[in-house]
């Protein structure tokens, strides 16, 4: 071989051989793509929390803000209502199809639809001329939130898999779903107070707009497939009989669980439910399917979030009722005083719930949960109309208690309620998990609310030289009885469906 031959081989050589510096370009590339997915996991996050707060907040930023709208839009005191019923019946009664909507579409399209949807309708809302679009707005607010929740938490199921991260993403996202009432009551006050009753609507807008910024950076997912046709005679069941039932409990409030009109809606809420139960048993593509219901851990998981939502808002309503009329408080003092309650919920559930998440069983967490808010109730059933150092000696306890109850229930209630589910049944049961809430929230306010009404009246009426004062206190004390009756009741029947397995 010449020289010039030689040359040319050791040019090929040379040409043909990788670069000095590509296998350091390999090695760094396994890094960089686990960086990005992590850093894309915690958006996930961000964004499926910011929902959150949006669909918890607007249960209640409406409440005190509406005698302001009622007075500018000529509402009716007896229309006034369907400014918040709107939004419960809507987002109560569409949450299953909503569920199987996020499955078919893909949860993260469906949640970006729920966004912008729940977005445009808040600003709907917010520009409100008549009473007529102010609940039209709400009802699509509810319609939106109905898609918005089980896609969230579908793609937060779906997103963090590995228990430590789980914990920590659950415990989060559960924080802001406790501390979203509170910070609604609170951000209601001051807004009506300092801007107008319409950014109690408004100020969703900018939340939305960060939430889909946000979503923008969510790993895509895949649409089911296989799922056919909607099942349409259980969407209409299952949306008719929630609604009836959510609107008894609404009703039963002014009219009292004896009027003939409570009575029929709960009946025919019942009957439409169980038409519901026998038309999944058949259907080859259920809108919910019964196993996801009937596997023991995630009933467990149902019955628990269910019984303490009953109790927590019942607990909500008086504290609200007992600051401004017994102890004087303004709303928006009334509100602060709830932020102690929504702090704890918050340690509880990033530093209690969070941290453990894995490492002990679920019922280790749900069931001291449960007793802790149980213990919390209780306290507050020791006060009397001459109570003094109500603040530190009843309250602020009490509030710590039930917010650290709470905030050792949520993320493992959530974790529970869509561990282990088959990708097409994730939708189902995130909807099933937030039916539960809604019902809840709907029962306890109702139910707690006649309990403190008769019991107030009971007392009037037996008691020579009673207060009206005393009466309600009276009232009050006896309704957080009925509340930590029913979280004792919880606790056992959590600790019997969840057994303590390993994490």
């Amino acid at each position: 071989m010449n020289p010039a031959d030689n040359e040319r081989s050791g040019a090929q050589l040379r040409a043909d051989a990788p670069a000095p510096h590509d296998a350091t370009r390999a090695d760094d590339t396994a890094p960089r793509l686990a960086a990005d997915s992590t850093r894309r996991r915690w958006w996930t996050l961000l964004a499926v929390s910011a929902a959150q707060l949006l669909v918890v907040l607007d249960g209640t930023i409406v409440n005190i803000a509406l005698p302001s709208a009622q007075s500018a839009l000529g509402m009716s005191d007896a229309s006034r209502q369907w400014a918040i019923t709107a939004y419960a019946l809507a987002f109560g009664g569409l949450l299953l199809i909503g569920g199987r909507i996020s499955g078919a579409l893909g949860h993260r399209r469906t949640f970006l639809i729920g966004l912008i949807g729940f977005a445009a309708a808040s600003a709907l809302g917010g520009a409100a001329v008549n009473p007529e679009m102010l609940f039209g707005a709400r009802a699509l607010q509810g319609a939106f939130a109905a898609v918005l929740a089980p896609a969230g938490l579908s793609l937060l199921t779906i997103t963090f898999t590995e228990p430590g991260e789980r914990g920590r993403a659950f415990g989060v996202f559960a924080a802001v779903g406790a501390a979203g009432s509170a910070v609604g009551l609170v951000a209601g006050g001051l807004l009506t107070e300092y801007a107008s009753w319409r950014w109690c609507l408004y100020v969703n807008v900018p939340v939305a707009l960060l939430a889909v910024l946000g979503a923008a950076f969510v790993p895509r997912d895949r649409p089911v497939r296989g799922e056919g046709r909607l099942d349409v005679a259980g969407a209409l069941l299952s949306a008719t009989g929630f609604a009836a039932i959510v609107y008894a409990f609404n009703e039963a409030e002014p009219l009292g669980w004896d009027s003939p009109k409570v009575i029929a809606l709960l009946a025919g809420g019942v009957l439409l439910l169980a038409a519901f139960a026998a038309v999944e048993v058949r259907a080859p593509r259920p809108l919910l399917p019964l196993r996801v219901l009937t596997h023991r851990a995630r009933a467990g998981a149902f019955a628990s979030i269910t019984l303490l939502f009953v109790a927590m808002f019942g607990f909500y309503l008086f504290m609200s009722y007992y600051t401004q009329t017994v102890l004087g408080y303004s709303p928006v003092e009334a509100g602060l005083t709830l932020i102690i309650n929504a702090v704890a919920a918050l340690a509880g559930a990033t530093l209690v719930a969070g941290k453990l998440h894995g490492r002990v069983a679920p019922v280790a967490l749900i069931v001291p949960g449960l007793l802790a808010a149980a213990a919390g109730m209780f306290l507050l059933t020791r006060l009397t109309a001459q109570s003094t150092d109500v603040l530190p000696l009843y309250l602020v306890p009490a509030l710590i208690l039930t917010g650290l109850g709470l905030g050792c229930v949520l993320p493992p209630t959530a974790s529970l309620a869509t561990a282990d589910v088959p990708p097409h049944d994730i939708g189902a049961a995130a909807a099933a998990y937030n039916a539960s809430q809604q019902l809840g929230a709907a029962l306890g306010t109702a139910l707690l609310n006649t309990v403190a009404a008769s019991a107030t009246a009971s007392y009037l009426a037996s008691t020579a030289d009673a207060t009206p004062t005393a009466a309600s206190v009276h009232g009050y004390t006896t309704a957080l009885t009925v509340a930590f009756v029913i979280l004792l009741a919880a606790a056992c029947v959590t600790a019997a469906l969840l057994r303590a397995d390993r994490p």
